[in-house]
């Protein structure tokens, strides 16, 4: 079985760690993590170090890649972005829960995650390093561009393009024929029934534009 690595070690790195247990496909031989001691272990895996570790696990342990299991989008990218530099052969694999139900015709990219319950429907693309958490769905003929998400029970319609590194908040609703800019925040519980730009925080029955946002503004409760 190829080993893998998963970098981040917080709540969603265990959601991600239980999905590659159910698939049983790679065994995880630790985490990556900048911010956390190593010898900690979550669910049973140490965390072995910091993100310039991985050349030397490529190299000494035959790991073949990992996934990132960082929720915040922006700071995804930048995880990606470091890694790529110092381990160009690294390889960003996807984590697609079993229990996901992904129709036909679909297009899924590198470093995607797809959690328990969730729906693709026909004709969809879900470009590199997106999430989609737990009973969320994404509706046909849609476009999440890279590094974009949706919270969990968030629904999204058909024919929907959602930017990049946007992001669909815990339960909200985007209906059919929507754009989403990119780096946009959409709260929690929301009714999006019109385009929204880029840059933007909205929210609200039906969402309205609460304010501006600068690229990488965190966005996620600690």
């Amino acid at each position: 079985m190829k080993k893998i690595v998963i970098i981040g070690a917080s709540g969603h790195a265990k959601v991600i760690i239980d999905i590659i247990e159910k698939r049983n496909e790679y065994q995880i031989i630790g985490l990556i993590d900048s911010y956390k001691k190593p010898s900690q272990k979550i669910m049973g895996y140490p965390i072995l170090g910091k993100e310039s570790l991985i050349p030397e696990l490529m190299e000494k342990q035959n790991i073949i890649g990992g996934i990132i299991a960082i929720g915040d989008n922006w700071s995804r990218n930048k995880v990606r972005d470091v890694i790529e530099k110092i381990a160009p052969k690294f390889k960003f694999l996807p984590a697609i829960h079993p229990n996901a139900i992904l129709c036909n015709n679909l297009k899924i990219e590198s470093g995607v995650v797809i959690m328990a319950g969730v729906i693709v429907n026909a004709a969809s693309t879900i470009k590199e390093f997106c999430i989609l958490n737990t009973n969320s769905s994404l509706g046909h003929d849609s476009v999440m561009d890279h590094f974009s998400s949706l919270a969990p029970n968030s629904t999204i319609g058909g024919h929907v393009n959602i930017g990049a590194f946007s992001a669909i908040s815990i339960g909200a609703t985007v209906i059919q024929n929507v754009t989403i800019g990119m780096h946009t925040i959409i709260g929690a519980g929301s009714l999006v029934l019109k385009n929204i730009g880029n840059n933007i925080l909205a929210y609200g029955v039906p969402t309205k534009k609460i304010k501006d946002r600068e690229i990488g503004e965190p966005y996620l409760a600690k």
